[in-house]
């Protein structure tokens, strides 16, 4: 009996478990997740976990990024960087998105870039700019 799969696999998880470690340089096509310890450099097409009893010594490329255990080393995202109430990161990022629950660390500095807002030329901000004025130099009725 054949089955058919309608989804074609993207890859395959990539998982360091807890008691391992594993050290160079290291791609993915798919997730990775972390629970053992990591040396060295770290790039993911998919979502990057450093999990509780987790650790990578790393810089870290990824999509979107979640640190509930430790890392230190650079981290750079054009989604969301999320650092749970167990999480340490000692280094800089560089993110779209940045979440750090209470009790989330991050020593280092943060860069952000929005993302593409609508723009407005310079003539329609003063206008809005006016307009705003205006109003706001009425006296209330009463």
């Amino acid at each position: 009996m054949k089955f058919k799969d309608s989804k074609a696999p993207i890859g395959t998880d990539t998982l360091i478990g807890q008691g391992s470690s594993a050290e160079g340089r290291l791609e993915c096509e798919a997730n990775l997740r972390i629970e053992g310890v990591f040396n060295g450099e770290i790039e993911c097409v998919g979502q990057v976990v450093v999990g509780e009893t987790g650790e990578a010594r790393s810089n870290i490329i990824g999509a979107d990024i979640v640190v509930a255990g430790k890392v230190i080393g650079d981290i750079i995202s054009h989604g969301r960087l999320t650092i749970t109430g167990s999480g340490q990161v000692d280094g800089n990022v560089n993110v779209a998105k940045l979440v750090i629950v209470e009790g989330g660390l991050l020593n280092g500095s943060s860069q952000m870039e929005k993302t593409s807002p609508a723009v407005l030329p310079v003539k329609e901000v003063k206008e809005v700019k006016e307009k705003s004025s205006k109003k706001s130099a009425r006296p209330e009725a009463g």
